[in-house]
């Protein structure tokens, strides 16, 4: 065979008989705009900074923006104040300019576990599991409009073009298997988030750090097989050759970080053609494991296989698992943006997302890997103490809030079954210990083993961190 480099339309030609597992011609489209130079930094060379905590991460996204007067932020004062004008010197600045009368929680709170963790009655299942909850009710934003809130909560900035978390972790702590993805994402088989796919976007690191997209319901990927079946022996042999043509070319051009990068990606597609079609058959897991996860209920079933496939993902070595809950901003709503009816939309959010999550919990403590697992449990902002209408009126849905909401950590030996930082008297500005996403992400990188002011990358004369240039390790959360 003549002496020559492997050109992008090889590639392509083997991709479509069957070794392009993983879409090849969007890893080379995506890595055309990658860093060609990916070099790796002290934190890469150093991780762990410090004895880690876990090992891998689970985050559940809630899109819309979850009420914490109404979940986890218990406000007794609001039924006093219930019908009556917010009392304060400033005019709250919400999304939508209209600033109603003072509503009370429309889900009754009660103490739970062991601890007497406040949590209503619209997560009566979480409520079960309440002692594995780190509740942080004090945290803030800096962006009432959902998608530069999203991005701030998935990346620590409010504009595009930043890594998120997951993409952070795969590139600061690697992966721990050679069949999958470090990092990956199920969105909401309604639709995907506002923003898109750049909400697990990899920012300015390698295209090799983005999310890669399974879903819960249905073909787990696309494009994974190829359109006409092919003998298992000449797929075997084109892979041969292919791997023969890598070398060779990667012994002519030398040493190259980018190319090494983009031939893991092209083996690790190869891979997950024997990796995804096992963890993703939820039917080997018994029939009680099911039924405890939902996935025999109409309401439950769609997050209840998100929720156990995240578990499967994790118990194969996959470094972060975000679900999303929610969609996009469409009408009707199928998230959580409960603008004009509270009871009907989080009733119906929660109906779909309570019982699966709560076992998730449940299973991984059983098996031992919540020790070494943190569980994250996220909203852009949260919903005003006050109702969505005229200032006299006292309507049935709530606004944007970015001053003051609620969030919670599980496993990793976190103190649980406790509360951090506080709102004020009706749950509308964070007073007490308050919150930042930069803090929140520091916190997760500090569980990990990671120090956040060390896992940088250098761009455009910046070295840039997920963190910013800010960040507080909440310490009091950790035992």
């Amino acid at each position: 065979m003549p002496d020559k480099s492997l050109h992008r339309r090889d590639v392509l030609s083997f991709a479509t008989r069957g070794i392009g597992a993983l879409a090849l011609t969007d890893l080379l489209l995506r890595d055309s705009h990658a860093s060609k130079q990916e070099k790796p930094t002290e934190s890469q060379v150093s991780w762990p900074h410090f004895p880690p905590r876990v090992r891998r991460v689970i985050q559940v996204v809630l899109c819309g923006g979850l009420s914490q007067v109404d979940s986890f932020d218990y406000k007794p004062l609001l039924h006093r104040y219930h019908g009556t004008p917010l009392v304060s010197q400033q005019r709250p600045d919400v999304f939508f300019g209209q600033v109603g009368l003072l509503r009370k929680n429309d889900w009754a709170f009660k103490q739970r576990g062991q601890s007497g963790l406040w949590i209503s009655d619209l997560f009566p299942h979480l409520s079960q599991v309440a002692d594995e909850l780190t509740v942080i009710n004090s945290m803030y934003a800096e962006t009432s409009n959902h998608t530069p809130a999203t991005f701030q909560q998935n990346t620590g900035f409010r504009l595009n073009g930043f890594p998120t978390c997951g993409a952070w972790l795969s590139y600061g702590m690697g992966s721990e298997t050679d069949e999958l993805p470090s990092y990956i994402v199920i969105p909401d088989s309604r639709g995907v988030p506002a923003g898109g796919s750049i909400n697990w976007s990899n920012g300015f690191l390698s295209a090799r750090h983005q999310g890669v997209v399974l879903r819960g319901t249905g073909p787990p990927l696309d494009e994974l097989f190829p359109a006409e079946p092919i003998r298992r022996d000449t797929e075997l042999a084109s892979r041969e050759l292919l791997a023969g043509l890598n070398q060779r070319h990667l012994q002519k051009r030398g040493n190259s970080d980018a190319l090494l990068a983009r031939m893991r990606s092209y083996e690790l597609a190869a891979r997950m053609q024997s990796a995804v079609p096992v963890v993703a058959d939820l039917d080997r897991e018994t029939a009680l494991t099911q039924r405890q996860y939902g996935l025999t209920a109409k309401s439950t079933a769609d997050f209840g296989r998100s929720c156990l496939l995240a578990r499967r993902l994790v118990e194969r070595g996959v470094r972060f698992v975000q679900l999303f809950s929610g969609g996009a901003f469409v009408s009707p709503r199928i998230n959580w943006d409960g603008h004009e009816n509270m009871i009907k939309n989080h009733g119906r959010e929660a109906a779909r997302i309570d019982r699966p999550l709560a076992a998730l919990l449940r299973d991984l403590r059983q098996r031992g890997l919540l020790d070494d697992t943190l569980v994250l449990f996220t909203s852009e902002f949260g919903r005003t103490p006050f109702a969505q209408s005229s200032a006299s009126t006292l309507g049935t849905g709530r606004d944007h809030n970015q001053n003051g909401f609620s969030v919670w950590l599980a496993g990793a030996g976190l103190r649980g079954g406790m509360t951090y930082g506080s709102t004020d008297d009706v749950g509308w500005k964070s007073v007490d210990q308050r919150v930042h996403w930069h803090d929140f992400h520091a916190t997760v990188l500090q569980l990990l083993g990671i120090d956040h002011r060390r896992l940088t990358f250098y761009h455009n004369g910046i070295q840039r961190r997920l963190t910013n240039v800010h960040g507080n390790v909440i310490k009091t959360i950790l035992s």
